[in-house]
């Protein structure tokens, strides 16, 4: 069982809520520390910001040690096995979180789900396959996972095509490749989604950086905006 998630409490009426995952090894608490930085909850006090642990499982690109991870990974080629069954499981869980969210009062398209690397791809699966139009997705330094299953994986997709999501990726990303993420645009352009933004940076690894960061910022204030 992984531990409780880190939160950063609305410090205003609670209207919004965001989810983020983070990247394989790390914890909750960091992207909560990223956020408090960068003060996104600052520029957005009707958010309930949280950062959930993703349970400790082996990994089988790791040699088998076991690390915080929403799934397995077998490779970082392009043509790798997939880990079908654990990316569900994780899109499961995050899934479940929004319903939390929706049952204490708060809309799902009152909802930002997003995460960094695996935990951004486990984002965008769970944005895809939920019956709900949700408020946004950020993704970032990832990509689609499962993309083969897609456009028929696509829940309810006529009516969430106006569904905001903003990829960012470094594009000297040596872990996620650029390429790779660019074919998680062309996928997500294909499928016909209206409110999709790719935004590149230069000199950026597998890591953020202050643009993105304001990027990120900017994206949860327009679509989670403050409500009287």
């Amino acid at each position: 069982m992984s531990k409780a998630a880190a939160v950063i409490p609305a410090t205003v009426k609670h209207t919004a809520s965001l989810i983020f995952l983070h990247g394989l090894g790390d914890v909750g608490s960091s992207w909560q520390d990223a956020f408090n930085m960068y003060r996104i909850a600052k520029a957005a006090p009707h958010v309930k910001f949280i950062f959930p642990n993703a349970p400790v499982q082996r990994v089988t690109l790791n040699m088998g040690m076991p690390m915080p991870t929403w799934f397995d990974i077998h490779g970082l080629d392009q043509n790798a096995k997939e880990d079908q069954e654990g990316i569900e499981k994780s899109s499961k869980l995050l899934k479940d979180l929004v319903e939390e969210e929706i049952k204490s009062g708060i809309p799902a398209e009152r909802v930002i789900v997003g995460g960094f690397s695996m935990g951004g791809a486990v984002a965008i699966h769970a944005a895809l396959t939920s019956p709900h139009t949700l408020g946004g997705v950020l993704a970032l330094s990832t990509w689609l996972p499962l993309s083969t299953t897609f456009p028929k994986a696509l829940i309810s997709g006529d009516k969430k095509m106006n569904l905001p999501i903003l990829q960012c990726h470094g594009d000297e990303d040596p872990m996620v490749q650029l390429r790779w993420a660019r074919l998680t645009e062309e996928g997500i352009k294909a499928m016909g989604f209206k409110q999709y933004t790719f935004k590149e940076y230069r000199n950026m690894g597998h890591s953020s950086c202050d643009q993105e960061m304001d990027d990120v910022s900017a994206f949860v204030v327009k679509n989670l905006p403050k409500t009287d």
